[in-house]
C-alpha cells in the first residue's frame, strides 16, 4: 500500500495547465495498468468537477444522478464512484446486491448536504407539519395518490445533493428526490400530492428550490425559508415551498455584479450559471441548467463565443481547453474548486485500484438495508416522474 498526503487547492492554481509532474505521470501510467489488468470487472466514474488527472481516467464522466444510473445498469461487479459521499451512497441504493461501490477516498463529503441532517429534519418536521397546518402524507393509504379536494400536505423533496438516510426519510414521508435537471417536473409531482391547501419542503439547497419556484410562477414571499433551531423567516399560512436554510458553498460566490463586470468586457457574450446559484445572479445570467445542460450550452455556442460561466473552476477549465475556438471563463476570477471533490487525487484512485487489484474493498460504501428501502422508494419515484 502506498503511502501519499494531498492538500487541498490554493486559488493560484493554473488549471489551463496541462503538464504533469514526473511523479503525476508515474502516477497516471500506474492508474492505467492496473485498470487494464482489472479490466471490464471495475468501472470507474467521474463528477464533472473533477481534475483532469482524474478525468483521465473515468469510463463515464457526468454529473451525479446520470453517474448513479451508469452504475446501476453496469454489470461490473466493482464501481469506483470518483465523487463525494452522497453521490456514491445513491450510487450504493441503486446498484444490485453483489455490486460493490468504492471510493478514492471517504473523506469526500459535501458541505451542502451536511447542512441538513436526518436529525434536524425530524426534530423540526412536526413543528412545520404545525405551523402550515398541514398532514404528513405518510398518514395517506397512498402516499403517491393525487390528493383530493381540501387535502393539505407537506410533502417532502430532497435534492439528489443530500444523505441517504435523508432520502430514506423522504420516501418514508411520500416525498421524492429531484436533480438539478428535473427539479420543476418534480416539484410539479409534489404539488400535486400537496393539494391546494399544501406545500413542498425543498432541501437542502434553498437557491435550486427558489429559483424553480420562481420560474413555475410563484412569488418569492411563498417560499419562506426554514432555519434549523430558529423556524421560518416568515410565516407558513400561504407557504407553497418551505426552503431549507441550506446552499453550495462554491455557487453562492457567483454573483450579478461579476455578470455585469463580464458584460461590460465582453457586450456580446453570454452567460451560463447553475440554478444552485443565488436568484439575483439566475436572473442576471442568460441560461442556467445542471452540469449536463451547462455542457451541452457550451458545446453549442458558435466559435469566436465569448462565455462566461458560473460553475466549479474544474468544469470551467475542461470545456475551455475543449473548445480552443471560444473564449470561456469562470464568473469568478478567484473561485477555488470544490475542496470536496478536490480530495479525489489520483493516487487515492490508485490506491483503491490496487487494493481492489489485491482482493480488498478499500472505502466502500454500504448504505443499511433499513435506510435502502426509503431511499430507494424516493429515488424510483424520481424516476417514474418526467422532468
Amino acid at each position: 500500500m502506498r503511502k501519499m498526503a494531498t492538500t487541498l487547492p490554493m486559488c493560484v492554481v493554473d488549471y489551463m495547465d496541462t503538464t504533469k509532474s514526473p511523479e503525476e505521470e508515474d502516477i497516471a501510467a500506474a492508474i492505467r495498468a492496473v485498470r487494464a489488468r482489472l479490466g471490464e470487472k471495475v468501472l470507474i466514474l467521474g463528477h464533472h468537477y473533477q481534475r483532469d488527472g482524474i478525468v483521465e481516467h473515468a469510463d463515464y464522466i457526468g454529473d451525479s444522478f446520470m453517474l448513479s444510473r451508469k452504475a446501476a445498469d453496469s454489470d461490473a461487479t466493482t464501481i469506483v464512484f470518483c465523487g463525494v459521499h452522497f453521490m456514491a451512497e445513491s450510487a450504493d441504493v441503486l446498484t444490485r446486491d453483489e455490486q460493490a461501490v468504492l471510493m478514492p477516498t471517504l473523506r469526500a463529503g459535501c458541505s451542502m448536504a451536511d447542512m441538513a441532517t436526518l436529525s434536524e429534519v425530524e426534530r423540526d418536521w412536526p413543528a412545520m407539519l404545525e405551523q402550515g397546518g398541514w398532514a404528513d402524507p405518510a398518514d395517506r393509504a397512498d402516499p403517491t395518490a393525487p390528493a383530493d379536494t381540501g387535502d393539505a400536505f407537506l410533502v417532502p423533496v430532497t435534492y439528489m445533493n443530500s444523505s441517504a438516510a435523508l432520502k430514506d426519510f423522504v420516501g418514508r414521508h411520500g416525498g421524492v428526490v429531484c436533480t438539478s435537471s428535473n427539479a420543476r417536473g418534480v416539484l410539479e409531482w409534489a404539488f400535486e400530492r400537496a393539494g391546494e391547501g399544501g406545500a413542498v419542503l425543498f432541501f437542502p439547497d434553498q437557491h435550486l428550490g427558489r429559483n424553480t419556484g420562481l420560474k413555475m410562477g410563484l412569488e418569492e414571499d411563498s417560499m419562506p425559508v426554514w432555519i434549523p433551531d430558529m423556524g421560518a423567516t416568515g410565516g407558513l399560512d400561504e407557504a407553497r415551498i418551505v426552503l431549507w436554510h441550506g446552499f453550495c458553498s462554491v455557487h453562492k460566490r457567483f454573483t450579478a455584479d461579476q455578470i455585469a463586470e463580464f458584460r461590460t468586457r465582453h457586450a456580446d457574450g453570454v452567460v451560463v450559471v447553475h440554478p444552485e446559484c443565488p436568484r439575483t445572479t439566475v436572473e442576471a445570467a442568460d441560461a442556467d441548467g445542471s452540469t449536463e445542460y451547462i455542457k451541452r450550452f457550451i458545446d453549442a455556442q458558435p466559435p469566436g463565443s465569448n462565455i462566461a460561466v458560473g460553475t466549479e473552476i474544474n468544469m470551467v477549465a475542461r470545456m475551455a481547453k475543449e473548445h480552443p475556438d471560444k473564449h470561456i471563463e469562470c464568473l469568478d476570477a478567484e473561485v477555488c474548486p470544490c475542496s470536496t471533490m478536490y480530495m479525489i487525487h489520483p493516487a487515492y484512485l490508485l490506491d483503491v485500484l490496487e487494493r481492489l487489484e489485491a482482493g480488498e474493498h478499500a472505502n466502500q460504501v454500504v448504505v443499511p438495508n433499513a435506510v435502502q428501502e426509503g431511499a430507494l422508494i424516493a429515488l424510483e419515484r424520481m424516476l417514474s416522474i418526467t422532468a
